[in-house]
């Protein structure tokens, strides 16, 4: 999903500075009513001073440490980053009562669903109707979608019933076309995830097995990138008619979790081949600068000239760069290599910070020609909701491929971490920062793309101008734009759950608490409903869209539900997440990586 080939790179826009607060003070020698003092005087007074404060520090040197941490990026007062001094933490207990109140948001979905819409792929809360996404019928989804919601939070009834329509009910036989993308990582990942969360219970592992079958025509093609859509009764895949002949980096490179865990429950190697060519082909177009184009030809296996995002249609390739090495137990070498790779780039070109409060946040780059039809590239300070997973992961990364030591402590301790290590932390402690300002909304919930201030975007004369971001497009009076709705994303509480696991840092289960009052009062259908997205975040009261995705119960509730739950539920150190929140074991493989 992101299109990155800059030869040439753009001028940046450079963030207006702002002072924080006046400073100006009168200087040491400035006279004083009382006229001037003398050198020798000014030593008496403060030789006793400076001597009683180095008694001071070095009876209580965590002063002197929270100072130099404070200084270095490593702040316990804001971002719960790495201290030299604290205490490791082994166990992170539950706040019960948080988390059921988050059972109960889901049960209120499930049951309107269930009620309503049982097996359809879609789920509208408003009008309380289901929808399947073609005319040849649903392949369950929301169900398959949701089974291991309802495992991890422990709803055995309706677990056992969504169990049986599996059993008796789903079929794949359905003659149209569905993405290989979509359908890999929230029905096949879903499947392979209850497998796993059952203790094997094999209705699961066949269903899977079968569906990956109908799935791998897909990579028969010349780069043997497969194509973006798949018939799964004519087991052929096809190309879209938007975007003919190409596919996105994300929907070609977040497949290799799925078939490679299916690889090692099955012992068959074309699934696993499948998927790491498509890697090896990645890895060899890769541009001068190290990320990628958001499009990718599936003839040539060669990257489009098209924007470079952490966003839409690139988010997720950057996010399986990580997992995939901590997959199969950090033995893969290749992908450590090709995920520090891209997170170089991604601080090289895409890291920017706001003009009023210097926000961290990730632009994009899109690609123009210049009067001499030269490539150029312009840096957009456009940010995707979809990016809000990025600090998370990357503090992740820097507790796995930028440690100096396993395990890392939990918060981890400066001398863990590589220097990358902590380049990486810090970014994504104020990535996490960025995307918890963007839900100061009337609403209190994230639009779906924010832009940030730059000091060409020509605002600073209007009155009430916002100092770091805006929604574009959002006049007065007018219907909002696409980009101020809220679609019930999980990407800030993905963060905020893997910021507060690794820290176990109180302030980010606070604010996934806030986030989710904020869900019940504006998104919460009542009766038989469930949730809605709404319109527009700066509204209030909300208007609200007949609109419940897959991914709210998938993802959204159920990182909320693990975010209140103790830390040995889905433990870090056991388990690696698909990009839809299918929770897989780590494991060691007995297939080596054909590529380096």
């Amino acid at each position: 999903m992101n299109d990155a080939r800059a030869r040439k790179k753009g001028k940046k826009e450079t963030p207006k500075k702002t002072l924080a607060r006046d400073v100006s003070k009168p200087g040491r020698g400035s006279a004083t009513a009382g006229g001037t003092s003398s050198p020798f005087s000014t030593t008496l007074i403060w030789l006793p001073v400076l001597l009683a404060a180095g008694v001071y520090l070095y009876l209580n040197p965590s002063i002197l440490i929270d100072f130099l941490n404070e200084w270095i990026g490593f702040s316990e007062h804001y971002d719960g980053a790495p201290e030299a001094y604290q205490p490791t933490l082994t166990y992170l207990p539950p706040d019960v009562e948080k988390r059921d109140a988050v059972v109960e948001a889901f049960r209120h979905s499930w049951h309107a669903y269930e009620k309503n819409a049982m097996g359809d792929d879609e789920y509208h809360p408003i009008s309380q109707k289901g929808s399947n996404l073609t005319k040849a019928g649903g392949i369950g989804y929301m169900v398959v979608d949701v089974l291991d919601s309802l495992q991890i939070m422990g709803l055995k009834d309706e677990y056992s019933r969504a169990r049986d329509w599996v059993a008796e009910k789903l079929s794949f036989e359905r003659d149209d076309n569905f993405s290989t993308f979509e359908t890999t990582i929230r029905v096949f990942g879903g499947l392979l995830s209850a497998y796993h969360l059952s203790d094997h219970d094999p209705i699961y592992l066949q269903k899977a097995t079968e569906l990956a079958d109908r799935m791998l025509p897909a990579f028969d093609t010349p780069s043997g990138l497969p194509l973006p859509v798949i018939n799964l009764a004519e087991r052929q895949g096809y190309h879209t008619k938007d975007f003919p002949g190409l596919s996105s980096i994300a929907e070609v490179a977040t497949l290799q979790l799925e078939f490679r865990y299916l690889s090692q429950l099955t012992g068959r190697e074309e699934y696993w081949r499948a998927v790491e060519k498509v890697m090896e082909v990645v890895k060899r177009a890769r541009l001068p600068h190290g990320l990628a184009s958001i499009f990718i030809r599936i003839e040539d296996g060669q990257f489009d000239t098209s924007v470079i995002r952490l966003g839409s249609r690139g988010d997720s390739f950057y996010e399986y760069l990580l997992k995939q090495y901590l997959q199969t137990n950090n033995t893969e070498k290749v992908y450590r290599d090709m995920y520090e790779d891209a997170m170089d780039a991604v601080h090289a070109y895409l890291l920017q910070q706001s003009m009023g409060n210097k926000m961290t946040y990730t632009s994009e780059l899109v690609p123009e020609d210049d009067a001499n039809g030269d490539l150029t590239w312009r840096l957009t300070p456009k940010q995707d909701h979809l990016v809000c997973f990025f600090g998370g992961s990357l503090m992740l990364g820097a507790t796995r491929t930028g440690a100096l030591v396993q395990p890392v402590s939990i918060p981890p301790r400066p001398d863990e971490l590589s220097e990358k290590g902590m380049r990486d932390w810090k970014t994504g402690v104020e990535l996490v920062k960025t995307c918890m300002h963007t839900h100061d909304t009337a609403t209190g919930l994230s639009p779906e793309i924010v832009y940030f201030r730059v000091q060409s975007d020509g605002m600073d004369g209007y009155p009430n101008a916002p100092p770091d971001w805006y929604i574009k497009g959002a006049a007065v009076g007018e219907f909002p734009p696409y980009d101020a709705r809220y679609m019930l994303r999980p990407e800030t509480v993905e963060s905020l759950f893997l910021a507060y696991r690794l820290t176990g840092d109180q302030r980010y289960r606070d604010h996934g608490w806030r986030i989710f009052q904020a869900i019940e009062k504006h998104c919460r259908v009542e009766g038989n409903g469930g949730y809605a997205t709404i319109v527009n975040v700066d509204e209030n009261p909300a208007r609200q869209e007949d609109k419940m995705e897959t991914f709210f119960l998938s993802e959204t509730l159920k990182y909320l539900y693990l975010l209140f739950e103790s830390s040995d539920v889905i433990p870090l150190d056991e388990h690696v997440f698909n990009t839809e929140a299918h929770p897989f074991p780590i494991f060691k493989p007995t297939i080596r990586t054909g590529f380096s």
